[in-house]
């Protein structure tokens, strides 16, 4: 059976927003969910959080306020998730969606509240092992996985010097349009071009080897999930990071491109309620 995307993807005015601080809390009657999500989004804009709780029938969003250059570690970088994790009740677990670069930081809150964590889903994400440092998957990717050209208008910034590592990157318009948001809909194609803004990387902060352990860590049920037809983080090097890191279970969503939130959502969702049910 064929499921068409362009019926069920949620659109912009079905929430009605209020801003409280620098959090976002938007209702919608179409996306409700039996249990308690925070999906962390860390590209191409920035990172935002994603949470659906049952108990008060609402979606919250928010991001990173501060801008880069006040950021001076990993830990500043992640503090919203960790400060909304630590704010779940005691009874209370929370599923953890990592997307892309968002598999880090849900992996030092896995090792941060292993307890409060139901399952950990990586959906074309980094997934760190306790054994290496967390560097190792991006070291990987940015030296073995992808060639300069391929980053089209998109600028690495050298904030070590040009012998090291990016510290930061900014994703141009036209490799927001080829490689993240190309089978999505025009407007959220232009309002994602809208928000870039430059990603820091971190990674000498995630260069350290005792940032996992196997008893806080390793004990938290991880599921990944495959994505087609991502060309961002293709599917050969989504496998390398399966074998490099081996998770409970892997999943499979074919012909969905890097941004499956927007492209293949229902194809998404139901594989999150499967992940649920199966953990729960």
């Amino acid at each position: 059976m064929s499921i068409d995307n362009q019926k069920i993807r949620p659109r912009p005015t079905r929430f009605k927003a209020s801003r409280y601080g620098q959090r976002e809390t938007l209702r919608s009657s179409s996306w409700s969910w039996p249990w308690s999500l925070v999906l962390v989004q860390a590209c191409p804009t920035a990172q935002i959080l994603w949470s659906q709780r049952h108990r008060a029938g609402l979606g919250l969003f928010w991001g990173q306020p501060k801008s880069l250059d006040e950021l001076a570690s990993a830990y500043d970088y992640v503090q919203p998730l960790m400060e909304f994790v630590a704010s779940l009740p005691q009874d209370e677990k929370v599923v953890l969606v990592g997307h892309s670069y968002g598999g880090l930081p849900i992996s030092l809150a896995m090792e941060s509240f292993p307890q409060k964590i139901l399952v950990a889903v990586f959906v074309s994400a980094y997934m760190p092992n306790y054994i290496s440092p967390p560097i190792t998957q991006a070291q990987e990717f940015l030296i073995n996985r992808i060639k300069p050209e391929s980053l089209l208008d998109s600028q690495l910034s050298f904030g070590l010097g040009l012998e090291s590592l990016p510290t930061a990157v900014t994703f141009g318009p036209d490799y927001v349009s080829v490689a993240l948001y190309q089978h999505c809909q025009p407007e959220d194609l232009e309002l994602a071009k809208s928000l870039v803004r430059p990603h820091g990387l971190f990674l000498e902060d995630l260069a350290k080897e005792s940032l996992l352990s196997k008893e806080k860590f390793g004990s938290v049920d991880r599921v990944y999930v495959v994505l087609e037809k991502d060309e961002v983080m293709k599917e050969d090097f989504q496998r390398w990071v399966i074998d490099d890191s081996p998770p409970k279970e892997v999943k499979f969503i074919a012909g969905a491109d890097h941004m499956v939130m927007m492209s293949r959502p229902k194809e998404l969702c139901l594989c999150f309620q499967e992940i649920v049910q199966q953990y729960n």
